[in-house]
């Protein structure tokens, strides 16, 4: 029964972690999106973006401090990470801009994460004793989900910006294909007429002469 209800709280515990906040956005062109994050004092943070379609895969990006200070800036990212500990507590605004483009619709990713992950076993109300091996490997397998939560991420967007940069690719190369066959069959049926015109017998005009 013990191992039941510790096995139910280890599914409980896996279940019930919160991760940061992950976001996939829609920029169009010239226009720009602005998010907003209330983060308290001293609370180490960190800020991750990658574009996934879209122009040449940049985005501009500017992180400002509730008192107006630019903390990051940078133009034409394809992907980025940023990490500081907030000097004051206040709501902190990140934009994402793609005024720079005229006609380049942009898809971007984003991972905010605020603070550190709280441990899964609460050890404030026990005392100072080592872990059981049930908590011990809870916590193993919390680490490697994690990890493998973190990759699968990175791999997904590698593999969408890929895909789509294939797809891009293998239609531009049907035009092109296109466009060179109707240009052959052009010149073709140009060259059958220009020879055909060399072997017809032109008609001469006026009456013939009799000696």
């Amino acid at each position: 029964m013990e191992r039941l209800l510790a096995a139910w709280s280890l599914i409980f515990v896996l279940i019930s972690v919160v991760f940061g906040t992950e976001l996939t956005f829609e920029l169009p062109d010239s226009e720009k999106q602005c998010f907003f994050e209330q983060i308290e004092k001293g609370v180490q943070s960190t800020i991750e973006f990658q574009v996934i379609t879209g122009g040449q895969y940049d985005v501009d990006m500017e992180l400002t401090a509730p008192n107006g200070q630019t903390l990051y800036k940078d133009v034409k990212k394809q992907y980025d990470s940023f990490t500081w500990t907030p000097d004051q507590t206040g709501v902190y605004k990140f934009c994402f801009s793609n005024e720079f483009s005229t006609f380049s619709h942009k898809v971007v990713y984003f991972d905010f994460q605020v603070g550190e992950e709280k441990p899964l076993f609460d050890q404030e109300n026990k005392q100072a004793t080592a872990m059981t091996m049930m908590e011990s490997a809870t916590e193993d397998i919390h680490s490697s989900l994690n990890d493998v939560i973190d990759s699968q991420t990175h791999f997904k967007l590698r593999e969408a910006t890929g895909r789509i940069f294939a797809e891009d690719l293998h239609a531009r190369v049907n035009y092109w294909s296109i466009g060179e066959t109707l240009i052959i069959l052009m010149i073709g049926l140009g060259q059958v007429f220009i020879l055909r015109s060399f072997f017809t017998d032109k008609k001469t005009s006026g009456m013939p002469i009799h000696s």
